[in-house]
């Protein structure tokens, strides 16, 4: 076979994984929705913004999603690589690229899946969008490329941590960041100190590229700095990856 065809098999292996794992697919697909309504319905009459919240928000919401499955991913290559499923793939002279590659394209189905949900319930909860055709297809390309750069470093988190439990908590940071970003309230609102950092980590371009073509004023330099951090955040993951899997398996 391939290595296409092993990354294949390797795909349909993780999806079947994630989708017979009750708490992946909460965390996954559930909880974003969750999430909407507490701050879209809780919350959403406290922030002060310029557009109906719920337009404003499910742009975050969207990027925050691609986060929230991270943790099973990371716990699923930990444990290929721990309880030796490693050593019978080896044995059975399945690429060794298949079996990370498996992992980062089932992470990222996975979050066009979750997205897709949200993105129909922000629907029902009176999400107006104005972008056109083209500015959706950018938003799925900064999804995309989202997700292959976050699946990328969350594999590359769990191949270094010693347990499946510590490498769930390793992908914690990564669910976190987008709350300290533009996706919940705008970066000037917030105080001093927390307004700088959520102006320059990386998730604030991101969100802000995808905010700007949902809304049809895409911004390009927004644009090229999402890209750069997403291409960046990749490289870092891929190599990182790479070099720990050899080292390990």
């Amino acid at each position: 076979m391939s290595a296409k065809s092993h990354s294949m098999v390797m795909l349909r292996r993780n999806f079947k994984h994630i989708a017979r794992n009750p708490t992946s697919v909460f965390n996954a697909v559930l909880m974003p929705i969750v999430l909407m309504f507490m701050f879209v319905y809780m919350l959403g009459g406290a922030f002060d913004v310029s557009v109906d919240y719920i337009d404003y928000a499910t742009p975050g919401l969207m990027l925050l999603a691609v986060c929230y499955g991270l943790g099973a991913t990371a716990t699923s290559v930990n444990s290929d690589m721990t309880k030796g499923i490693i050593n019978r793939f080896k044995v059975m002279d399945v690429s060794r690229g298949a079996v990370l590659t498996g992992h980062v394209v089932a992470s990222v189905l996975t979050n066009l899946i979750a997205i897709a949900a949200l993105v129909g319930v922000a629907f029902l909860l009176g999400f107006s969008p104005s972008g056109s055709f083209l500015d959706w297809l950018g938003v799925v390309g900064i999804v995309v490329l989202l997700g292959f750069a976050a699946g990328w470093l969350t594999v590359a988190l769990g191949l270094a941590a010693k347990s499946p439990e510590t490498a769930g908590l390793a992908a914690v940071p990564l669910v976190m960041l987008p709350f300290f970003s533009s996706a919940i309230v705008p970066a000037a609102k917030m105080g001093p100190g927390v307004r700088q950092f959520a102006e320059y980590q990386p998730f604030t371009p991101i969100i802000e590229t995808t905010r700007g073509l949902l809304n049809g004023t895409p911004s390009a330099g927004y644009a090229i700095v999402a890209i750069a951090w997403c291409a960046g955040i990749a490289l870092v993951g891929y190599l990182w990856a790479r070099s720990t899997f050899k080292k390990r398996a």
